[in-house]
């Protein structure tokens, strides 16, 4: 009979997976991210506080002002001289005063410093500014440690 169902077949079955393409692709995607990480990080070590408020738009170069503990200040990754704010902002905006400055300050520093910073950022010209905190998502883990009790020994 022809063009009839036969039992019979020719083909065996191939029970095997090809992962050499998943492979490759995860390789690539690991030197991808390995690359990519370190530019992602920032070298200045601050203890933000912490922000519960939306998240805003983020610009490609962001301009980072951050103020120390020691009330020492840095552009980026680069330590700016006492009095040298404007001149260094200046040089990072390209003399842009309408571009956003975000400030990011150590949870230790005290409120009065960051308003120096802030009045400095004015008087340089740049009246757009961010301040930067840690999102309430990333806090939580140090929020959940026990606080010791009034009196008592810790």
């Amino acid at each position: 009979m022809a063009g009839g169902i036969r039992d019979t077949d020719d083909l065996a079955d191939n029970h095997e997976i090809n992962v050499t393409p998943f492979i490759d692709v995860m390789l690539v995607l690991l030197i991808i991210f390995m690359v990519a990480a370190p530019l992602a990080t920032v070298d200045v070590n601050v203890d933000l506080p912490v922000s519960n408020a939306t998240q805003a738009e983020r610009p490609e170069q962001p301009v980072y002002v951050t103020v120390r503990p020691d009330l020492t200040l840095a552009l980026g990754n680069d330590d700016i001289a006492p009095g040298g704010l404007a001149a260094a902002l200046e040089a990072a905006t390209g003399g842009d005063r309408e571009q956003r400055i975000f400030l990011r300050a150590d949870a230790a520093v005290a409120y009065g410093d960051l308003m120096g910073v802030m009045n400095g950022l004015r008087d340089a010209g740049y009246l757009k500014i961010a301040l930067v905190g840690l999102d309430a998502v990333q806090a939580a883990p140090e929020a959940a440690a026990p606080v010791p009790a009034e009196g008592g020994a810790p």
